[in-house]
């Protein structure tokens, strides 16, 4: 029986490290086509810049209404045309080099929880589709443009919002076969609530984004799920011993209240705070999921 047991464990060895290699294998593969999107979104972007830069003053003197939210229903500082912009470039860069930094660090490392944060990191790229209101004026383009653009824009905010969600379920005990469900079911949930929230073809804010109905009881499911992926993450730290996950819950909740200020910006003033804040919450993140993984 001891021989047969023996035989059996090293013939299911070879399967098993395989199984594993191949899903780091496919997993990097997806971290490169995001570096690669990322790229090629900021470069076209660049491009485009040319030709919509001159129009972000009459946009947003066109705005009716300046972006609402925590920290945000108090406006003390003018809008800045350019912010918008700004905010647009440096959410594809922080995508492009979030994802850089990603692969590099989590290349060879097994950790389930990392392809959510990708995810994450990856829907700020899609912040490119702001450019839809200035290309529209620009090349004349129908009406229906700019929504198509805001919808895509909302998807890529609340597919990102739900992949850190993922994550925090994933570090409580998601088995790995059903990633690929999860991901079936984010990105379904992100895009139903993209195709049905009500969109303004003729109104836009001062951060030249469409205005969207039922704001604010999207504020509060967003506030909720911030909550909820905090303290998953920190019951994480109980369920599996291991105190790096909550550190991993203070970043998730930097991160995201520094993504909620810095998209919404339409000053000078908060993209930095913004930005920063979600910087070092990314940092934390990916810092105590390596830490975790590290010796496994």
């Amino acid at each position: 029986m001891l021989e047969a047991l023996s035989t059996h464990t090293l013939e299911e060895r070879p399967k098993n490290l395989y199984a594993e290699v191949m899903t780091l294998s496919h997993r990097n593969i997806i971290f490169k086509a995001g570096i690669a999107a990322s790229l090629g979104i900021l470069i076209l972007i660049i491009i485009a810049s040319f030709t919509v830069l001159p129009l972000y003053p009459e946009l947003q003197g066109q705005a009716e209404t300046r972006p609402s939210g925590l920290f945000l229903s108090i406006h003390i500082v003018n809008p800045v045309p350019w912010a918008p912009f700004a905010v647009m470039i440096a959410a594809i860069a922080y995508a492009l080099i979030t994802m850089i930094l990603i692969f590099f660090f989590f290349e060879k490392t097994h950790a389930p929880e990392i392809l959510f944060v990708a995810f994450f990191a990856l829907s700020f790229a899609m912040e490119a589709a702001r450019i839809t209101l200035p290309l529209r004026t620009a090349l004349n383009l129908p009406g229906v443009f700019p929504i198509l653009g805001y919808r895509l824009l909302l998807f890529g905010r609340y597919f990102g919002l739900f992949s850190l969600f993922t994550s925090s379920v994933c570090a409580s005990g998601l088995e790995l076969q059903r990633q690929g469900t999860s991901i079936l079911i984010l990105t379904l949930s992100a895009l139903t609530i993209a195709l049905g929230r009500p969109v303004d073809g003729f109104q836009w804010d001062t951060s030249l984004c469409m205005l969207a109905g039922y704001d604010s009881m999207f504020t509060l499911v967003e506030t909720a799920v911030m909550l909820i992926t905090t303290a998953s993450f920190v019951v994480s730290a109980q369920f599996r011993g291991s105190p790096e996950y909550v550190f991993i819950g203070i970043g998730s909740f930097l991160a995201l209240m520094g993504r909620y200020i810095f998209l919404r910006a339409d000053t000078w003033l908060s993209p930095l705070p913004g930005l920063i804040l979600l910087c070092v919450g990314t940092w934390f993140i990916c810092k105590q999921l390596h830490r975790v993984y590290l010796w496994l």
